[in-house]
Parts: C-alpha cells; sequence; structure tokens
C-alpha cells in the first residue's frame, strides 16, 4: 500500500467520531439553550422602563412649563395636544410628543397614567397585558424601574 491508497481511506470520519461530535454539541446546547431562553421578555421589560423615563422627562417639560402634571383624567394626551388653553396657558407651541399617537409598551398597549400631586407614576401592564400578574406577566411600574 502506497501512501496515496492509505490517504483516500481516511477522507472520511469514523462513526465513533461522529458520535463524539454529536455528543459535545448536544452538551453544549444543553449548557447553553437555558440561559437564552427568557431573555427576550426580560429584554422588552427593559425596554419598558428606558421607555417610561423617556416618557417621565416629557412630563417634567410639561410641569416645567404650566406648573403641574397632566390630571390623571387628561392622562398622556396632554402632552400631544392642550387639554385647556385656560388652564395651561404656558403649554409649548408644538406640545411635548412628537406625533399624533401616544407611546406605546413592548406589547403594544398604552401606559397607564397616574397623577399623585407633585408626584405620578406609570404603568405597563406587562406580558399578560391584564391588572396584576406574575413573573414575566407582572405590571411594571416606573417608580420600580432602576436605573
Amino acid at each position: 500500500m502506497n501512501y496515496t491508497s492509505r490517504a483516500s481511506c481516511r477522507n472520511a470520519f469514523s462513526l465513533m467520531e461522529l458520535m463524539i461530535v454529536i455528543i459535545i454539541l448536544g452538551l453544549l446546547a444543553s449548557l447553553v439553550l437555558p440561559n437564552l431562553m427568557g431573555k427576550g421578555e426580560e429584554a422588552k421589560q427593559k425596554l419598558v422602563c428606558v421607555q417610561m423615563k423617556g416618557i417621565a422627562e416629557t412630563l417634567k417639560m410639561f410641569k416645567l412649563d404650566n406648573g403641574v402634571y397632566p390630571s390623571t383624567e387628561e392622562g398622556l394626551q396632554a402632552l400631544i395636544t392642550n387639554p385647556s388653553e385656560e388652564d395651561y396657558p404656558s403649554y409649548a407651541p408644538s406640545a411635548y410628543l412628537d406625533g399624533k399617537k401616544l407611546p406605546k409598551d413592548s406589547w403594544k398597549k398604552e401606559f397607564i397614567y397616574i397623577n399623585k400631586g407633585n408626584e405620578f407614576d406609570l404603568i405597563s401592564l406587562g406580558a399578560d397585558r391584564k391588572e396584576g400578574g406574575e413573573d414575566e406577566g407582572k405590571d411594571i411600574r416606573f417608580s420600580e424601574c432602576k436605573f
């Protein structure tokens, strides 16, 4: 047997080598996949907090111009159109939010705004889109977001 005939016998993987590679890939997948699962919902929750921070800054600009936050009844709509020229004569000429639609959370629902006098809270109902909930479905409150 010369060198070329030996090399042609060694061009393919043996069944044992293939089994070892498959086992190694399976072990890697079993270690990595559980860490990646659920990261999508966690990212959405963090994005909601970032969105709320932007809305909070806009609400602070509203208060700076008008002396008060919009009432709970006026809601975030007050950032798009002046609810009362009589109550808010210093309302910004170009409004506070661009566009004609209110911002929505990661699950395509509008934020809930609650005026608490000199403070406010913003709430997203979370992945379950219902009040309350646990884990991924729990409500997200601006007052509980960590920045």
